[in-house]
């Protein structure tokens, strides 16, 4: 049975690491209780030393990660430097980055840089554009083939894959994917996963959704969308708002 997973991507967020450091222990507080379920904080890179704990149920994430090791690449982090600092999982691929010019090849080497160092990629996926037609299909398969090649199977078990239609980000809960699609979708991203590693391996990679994540449709989507946590966005800002997705994700 595979663990389930919150992760809280608090982006650019919040102005003040006072600020930072209260969201971080109102989050804390309840993610030491959970059960069933690990908690990811994933803060700006600059509040990373502020949301360090010992608790294994409560994790360090990382919002984004160079490929190089060290170098001339003023402004960037290497995996190595997010490893040191407690860092667990590491965002790789998410829309925002991609919509900044960031390519299929990159997140490649992202993968791989932070798989080097032992730290578990959550590799975002995600269409535009949710058509009838079922062109979106191929443009996940695209992204999952190009993320994972190089990558030996003995690591795809160590990785996460966060589907984010970029369509449902921003939508009220109505409005966001329904778990009747989101199943489909999954059963689709193991298939082409399973074409790369076999099914054995594939049904081992932990598949979580982003898009729109509210207490409203938290229980649909995890019960009925057949997804193993979540990768939430503007409700991770306010523990009341992220703590009630935590209780239901901890008590299914």
């Amino acid at each position: 049975m595979l663990k389930k997973i919150v992760i809280g991507n608090w982006k650019l967020n919040p102005d003040t690491s006072k600020e930072a450091n209260k969201l971080f222990l109102g989050i804390s507080k309840l993610a030491s209780k959970m059960k069933k379920t690990e908690v990811v904080v994933a803060p700006p890179f600059v509040y990373t030393s502020l949301c360090q704990t010992k608790s294994k149920k409560l994790a360090l994430g990382a919002q984004d990660v160079f490929w190089a090791e060290q170098g001339a690449y003023t402004g960037e982090i290497s995996a190595s430097q997010l490893k040191d600092l407690g860092v667990k999982y590491v965002i790789v691929g998410h829309s925002e980055r991609r919509a900044l010019g960031e390519t299929d090849s990159q997140v490649n080497k992202k993968i791989k840089a932070v798989l080097k160092e032992g730290m578990t990629p959550v590799i975002c996926i995600g269409e535009s554009e949710h058509d009838t037609a079922g062109a979106y299909l191929s443009f996940l398969s695209n992204q999952i083939k190009s993320a994972f090649s190089g990558v030996s199977r003995n690591h795809f078990s160590n990785i996460i894959i966060a589907y984010e239609p970029i369509w449902a980000i921003g939508k009220n809960a109505e409005d966001a994917m329904s778990s009747r699609k989101l199943h489909e979708t999954v059963l689709y991203i193991q298939k082409i996963l399973g074409e790369l590693c076999g099914r054995e391996t594939a049904l081992n990679v932990r598949i979580i959704y982003g898009g729109s994540v509210k207490e409203g449709n938290a229980e649909d989507l995890i019960k009925n969308g057949e997804v193993k946590g979540f990768l939430v966005g503007g409700a991770s800002l306010s523990p009341e708002t992220f703590n009630p997705i935590l209780k239901i994700v901890d008590s299914l």
